[in-house]
């Protein structure tokens, strides 16, 4: 008969109230894990994910990030990346819009390949995590300057677009056209109920409008001289 043996790193758990470089270190042991988050010094470990409540609204906010991206040289898109925020935070947002490095921005990539620092912009797809996302993780992300953050509540059928003012969280207002205009990103634009609805061509039009605007352009020649 085989005796059990105890594993010598416990595995991480919901609710495990961990250090960040203990995380890490439960994280490393369990390479079939493809998803877990440090927030506010507790683990999060995500449900299983449905396709019209997490999938499909996720690869359309990634199609207009990444259409956004390629038009300005100088920005990073990550698609759930590991972010060490501070010593009680190592989310993996949804998706990750930061300027590099060497073009000014605020986050940078450590030597083994990890976010450091506050991402300009990171979004969250939000169903059964929406308490989670406006909560502690929204706390984190203001206290630690993330300076822009989407959460689309996909129950609800909205999207909230939060820019940082005084250190504090305030939604960015829609136009008379019900779009949103990023004041980070210049010339990134969302028709908000086009998103909702699915509607990727009158979202990718409405981004490029955006894209030939003279705000645009001014952006795209900062970053090439930062």
């Amino acid at each position: 008969m085989t005796q059990f043996q105890l594993p010598t790193t416990p595995p991480l758990e919901n609710g495990d109230r961990l250090t960040r470089a203990e995380f890490e270190r439960r994280y490393q042991t369990m390479p079939h894990l493809k998803k877990a988050e440090l927030i506010e010094g507790v683990v999060y470990l995500p449900a299983a994910l449905r396709f019209k409540t997490h999938a499909d609204p996720h690869s359309n906010l990634l199609g207009w990030l990444w259409s956004y991206k390629i038009a300005t040289p100088g920005l990073e898109l990550g698609v759930e990346p590991t972010v060490r925020l501070d010593m009680g935070n190592e989310p993996q947002p949804d998706a990750a819009l930061f300027i590099s490095e060497a073009c000014g921005g605020q986050a940078q990539l450590s030597q083994d390949d990890y976010i450091e620092g506050a991402p300009e912009l990171l979004a969250e797809i939000a169903g059964s995590s929406v308490a989670i996302d406006l909560g502690d993780k929204k706390q984190a992300y203001q206290r630690n300057g993330v300076q822009e953050y989407i959460v689309w509540r996909v129950y609800d059928r909205a999207i909230d677009w939060f820019i940082l003012e005084n250190g504090l969280y305030t939604l960015l207002p829609m136009d008379n056209a019900g779009v949103i205009h990023s004041r980070i990103y210049p010339g990134l634009w969302l028709s908000v109920n086009a998103m909702l609805s699915g509607e990727m061509q009158a979202v990718m039009a409405t981004l490029q409008a955006g894209l030939r605007s003279a705000e645009h352009a001014a952006f795209v020649q900062r970053l090439a001289t930062s």
